[in-house]
């Protein structure tokens, strides 16, 4: 397929997921610290986008820099700021939340509710930190006639150990439960997660790549975006899953080790 080598030639920019990508769980991904390096030193601009919403740009920093790599709050974009955009455009301060205290601190810090009890929706994060109150309190809701968003789709999380619930397992928790599926999921893949980035720099999409780990959400991103898409194989995505899925990368490597070389 054309597009750009391994090398990344004409790439001005990266947008690089972070679980199963950058990291897995607690312990870096083996040639990751070398590759940003390499990006640094060839003029490319990075930036870290996740949609795992069960941290906030200060936890985030803070796992970043514990694990050595330096890294500045305007380098981190997460699902919560797309879904925080989402209530802003639709004037929703009142909610429930179903997230983690980080979540719920980011939310906090923009005047909105995550504890309303007469919520305009229910939110849903990846919570960590799930408990049977918090479950059983959204289901009242969403029996109630209260419509549901999402900070992002994924349905797993990957660890070393192999994949963890995320926030599409508690979606179908949910309608299992209620029958109430969310209005609206935020996050990769939904372009403006990056292009309102991209014409911040005064970039062209062709000008920059999104690195991933996962063919439903970060190589369709890509597509949606126009962004080049690099397929990393260190995370969920497997070369099986590759040759049944709509989504076709520019590149597919093992790992970001063996980029801008």
């Amino acid at each position: 397929m054309s597009g750009p080598s391994t090398s990344l030639d004409g790439i001005k920019a990266v947008f690089l997921d972070l679980d199963g990508t950058i990291y897995l769980g607690s312990n870096l991904i083996e040639g990751a610290e070398s590759f940003l390096s390499r990006l640094e030193e060839s003029g490319i601009r990075r930036f870290f986008l996740s949609n795992n919403s069960s941290k906030s740009v200060g936890q985030y920093l803070e796992k970043l820099h514990g694990l050595g790599i330096s890294a500045s709050a305007d380098e981190i974009l997460l699902s919560t700021h797309d879904l925080i955009s989402w209530l802003r455009e639709n004037s929703i301060d009142q909610t429930y939340l179903v997230g983690t205290e980080g979540m719920r601190e980011m939310l906090e810090s923009v005047d909105v509710n995550t504890e309303s009890e007469n919520p305009q929706y229910v939110v849903l994060g990846y919570d960590t930190e799930i408990t049977y109150e918090k479950l059983s309190t959204a289901s009242i809701h969403l029996h109630r006639g209260v419509p549901m968003v999402s900070s992002h789709p994924d349905v797993v999380c990957p660890s070393p150990d192999g994949g963890l619930p995320d926030t599409g397992a508690y979606m179908d928790l949910f309608e299992a439960t209620t029958g109430v599926r969310p209005e609206h999921v935020c996050g990769k893949p939904n372009a403006g997660m990056i292009l309102h980035k991209v014409e911040e720099l005064g970039l062209r999409p062709d000008q920059c790549a999104m690195v991933g780990d996962r063919l439903y959400t970060d190589m369709e991103m890509a597509e949606r975006a126009g962004v080049q898409g690099v397929l990393v194989l260190s995370g969920e995505a497997t070369i099986d899953d590759l040759e049944s899925a709509p989504q076709s990368p520019s590149i597919v490597v093992g790992s970001v080790d063996e980029l801008v070389r």
